[in-house]
């Protein structure tokens, strides 16, 4: 049997992360831990080396993009989709061109999220 996918889930809106932390549940994924703000993204993403993170763009303290290269700086092969709100595309391209691999525009369906994991693990 295959190891679960670990992930890690970034958003500092409750309702989003229970949404998020149910579809990947259902598809089977295993999710390792939930972060409210970009540091506290960089600091769990470092303790649990999740196979691949979910990040909000628009956070407090440390935005997505931020995050993006504090992560991508000390792991390279971090497997990070951001999600964003319609009418945040602009930001999708910053965060691209700072690492992450895939992104999603709230707001989605549930099939988008297991497409851009499955997509973005390989």
């Amino acid at each position: 049997m295959s190891k679960k996918i670990r992930v890690l889930i970034v958003d500092d809106a409750r309702f989003m992360r229970l949404v998020l932390r149910r579809i990947l549940t259902q598809a089977g994924y295993d999710v390792v831990g939930e972060a409210r703000d970009g540091i506290e993204a960089v600091e769990m993403y470092a303790d649990k080396r999740p196979d691949v993170m979910t990040l909000d763009i628009v956070m407090p303290r440390l935005n997505g993009i931020q995050a993006v290269k504090q992560i991508i700086e000390f792991d390279p092969s971090a497997k990070i989709i951001m999600v964003t709100a319609l009418g945040q595309e602009s930001f999708v391209l910053d965060a691209i061109k700072s690492g992450a691999r895939e992104f999603i525009i709230k707001p989605f369906k549930n099939l988008e999220i297991v497409k851009a994991v499955k997509k973005t693990v390989g």
